[in-house]
């Protein structure tokens, strides 16, 4: 067994940072086992996110630290003393109400402003807050609000109310039902008004790091959600050392103000996480409710974020969508080689951040220039023209998409992480990228590759457990300190992780062969004309996959082929379009072995969504369903 540590010097210039710590590395018989980073972040030993607010008011009380969208499409500027005065507020109208400490209240809503304060203000009133995703069914959300024991819950809109109206009776837990769009949210701060202001200071005092703070479901896969509780402490540890691992995101740039638009769900850990650091670190948050195109682009025009939150799927689509608009104006092959320039000179850069080589070249320079202003800065300004980081996570992104990003001009950081771990367990360390791969483990955390080639994590960020009301509250999820995640991965010698599967998603074909199915899943459906993919073959003798359609790259691909449109059931036996899947399929079976590669794909003539069941809010495949769903088609492909 053998350890390695030490410290690279950053640029100081471009980002104002001092040092970045390496990984510490442990081998076994010659194979690197672990990786692990020690805290940025001084552990925080009193308080709770409940004080945030309040201390930023006390320090800042003029700064800006989210902003509200109107009706009208614009944005209102909120200040540290505004904040804290809503978040007080509301927080005195739960008191009003009759919310007792340590009781649990459910906010089932998309993006919005609301979602915040009432985050901040259920803590500061010492209550557990519990999402919703406001696309679940009312099985789900009687499920989670009955396993919660949630004594309220707040909906964004009255149908979503209306809709869980007939499950009250099963809820006996359940005392109060509010709704966004009614005005309850304003009128639980006019409630609780009578109120003074120590009654809410009395109940932030009783809360230290180890309360719980949040109970947040697990989408599922498979089985029902399993509610992960995370304590004030968990965040601490995630938010602060993220804070200091991604200085370019959450530090001013002179003259520029970091702001963060905020589309993801709130529901999932990952942007409840980014919310909770913007607020920590002051940097302009603002919330988007919808991922349709006609809603978002004009929001990100007008708030001109400095960075996103994406998963994979959203950037791919960024890049094929403006590749089918430089086809469409008959600029493909400017395009192309701009994409081919931006590549090289994406990985030109990695190689000179890593030690690998001298960076971009003079002609690589000049030809990065060129293209600029025809293609990278018009991709920039569809962001809103201000974007220079993207935090991307939830699946991997692949190394010719992260390297493109990073020749246009948009620094990816890459992570890896669980609601298990309040977000994050891995990042893209700046400066120091190693494309394809998820990171180095975020400061303050241990990462272990077991026996079997699964990951596992250790650290303060890990959940303190699982709720469990039959077991009379929490169940420890780690108890020897090591959380096994599930997935499957490898360090290399640096201590950058690579995800290589699911164990429970691997096949074992009737030949005995193990298939990861995740990355050839991953790489297909970057293809413009391909929304998802899904890899099957298990005790079968050979790899098949099932394929479903890109409605948007389709209707590009019928136009600039001069096809009319068809039903997508006639569509789906294209013999035109099925050669070119073809050649896709073929090259994302030049990564594998023959056992491994896939034989055989179809056409489905519907595309997996969440609202059939075969996605999770977090767009990971419902396997089972879908094997379900789609049977005939899985047994066409083995002659069945």
């Amino acid at each position: 067994m053998s350890t390695a540590h030490s410290s690279t010097a950053l640029d100081d210039d471009v980002y104002g940072a001092p040092v970045l710590v390496e990984p510490e590395t442990r081998r076994l018989d010659g194979v690197v086992r672990e990786a692990s980073v020690p805290p940025f972040a001084k552990q925080v030993r009193h308080g709770s996110l409940a004080d945030l607010p309040f201390d930023n008011a006390g320090a800042a009380p003029d700064a800006v630290v989210l902003s509200r969208r109107t009706a009208d499409g614009s944005w209102r500027d909120v200040t540290a003393r505004r904040f804290a005065a809503e978040v007080m507020a509301v927080a005195k109208g739960l008191i009003a109400e009759g919310l007792a400490p340590g009781d649990r209240i459910a906010v089932m809503a998309r993006t919005v402003y609301e979602w915040t304060v009432l985050d901040f203000a259920a803590w500061a009133a010492g209550l557990v807050t519990v999402p919703l995703y406001p696309t679940s069914s009312v099985f789900q959300a009687r499920w989670i609000l009955h396993d919660s024991g949630a004594v309220a819950v707040i909906t964004e809109t009255a149908a979503q109310a209306a809709a869980l109206g007939p499950e009250l009776p099963h809820l006996p837990d359940l005392r109060r039902v509010w709704t966004m769009d009614k005005g309850h949210v304003d009128a639980l701060a006019e409630a609780g008004a009578h109120l003074p202001d120590a009654e809410v200071e009395v109940r932030r005092g009783m809360l230290v790091p180890d309360t719980l703070a949040t109970l947040v479901y697990t989408s599922g896969t498979t089985g029902r959600p399993k509610g992960c509780a995370l304590t004030h402490g968990n965040f601490f540890a995630e938010v602060d050392n993220a804070i200091e691992l991604l200085y370019p995101v959450f530090r001013a740039r002179t003259g520029e103000e970091a702001s963060v638009l905020l589309f993801l769900p709130m529901s999932h850990v990952f942007g409840r996480m980014v919310a909770v650091a913007c607020v920590r670190a002051r940097v302009r948050l603002g919330h988007a409710p919808s991922l349709a195109a006609e809603d978002l682009l004009p929001d990100l025009a007008s708030f001109r974020p400095t960075c996103l939150l994406a998963i994979p799927y959203m950037l791919e689509k960024v890049f094929n969508t403006a590749r089918a608009k430089a086809e469409s104006g008959g600029r493909l092959s400017t395009f192309d080689r701009a994409v081919s320039v931006a590549r090289r000179y994406g990985e030109a850069l990695e190689a000179r951040q890593t030690g690998a080589g001298p960076g971009p070249s003079r002609s690589l320079k000049a030809a990065r220039a060129l293209y600029d202003p025809l293609v990278y800065r018009k991709l920039r300004n569809a962001m809103g023209g201000r974007v220079r980081y993207a935090i991307c996570g939830g699946s991997p992104l692949g190394r010719r998409l992260a390297a493109f990003y990073a020749g246009a001009g948009i620094e990816i950081f890459e992570g890896y992480g669980l609601t298990e771990t309040t977000g994050a367990s891995t990042v893209t360390p700046p400066l120091k990228p190693r494309l394809g791969t998820v990171g180095w483990p975020l400061p303050g955390t241990r990462i272990r590759i077991a026996a079997d080639g699964e990951i596992l994590v250790g650290g303060d960020h890990v959940l303190r457990g699982y709720w469990d009301p039959q077991a009379g509250g929490v169940v420890p999820a780690a108890p020897d300190g090591w959380l096994p995640t599930g997935d499957l991965g490898e360090l290399d010698d640096e201590g950058y992780l690579t995800i290589t599967g699911r164990k429970k998603e691997l096949i074992i074909t009737a030949g005995g062969k193990s298939v990861a199915p995740a990355p050839l899943e991953n790489w297909l459906r970057s293809h413009p004309l391909i929304s998802q993919v899904m890899v099957v073959g298990d005790n079968r003798p050979y790899v098949s996959a099932l394929i479903t359609l890109d409605p948007d790259g389709i209707t590009h691909w019928r136009r600039m082929n001069g096809r009319h449109p068809v039903p997508a059931k006639l569509l789906a036996d294209d013999e035109e379009l099925l050669a070119v899947l073809g050649r896709a399929v073929d090259e994302a079976n030049k990564m594998l072995s023959r056992p491994e590669s896939i034989r055989r794909f179809t056409v489905l003539p519907v595309d997996f969504t969440e609202e059939a069941g075969h996605l999770t809010p977090s767009m990971k495949l419902r396997r089972a369903e879908i094997l379900r769903d789609f049977a005939e088609e899985v047994e066409g492909l083995y002659g069945g």
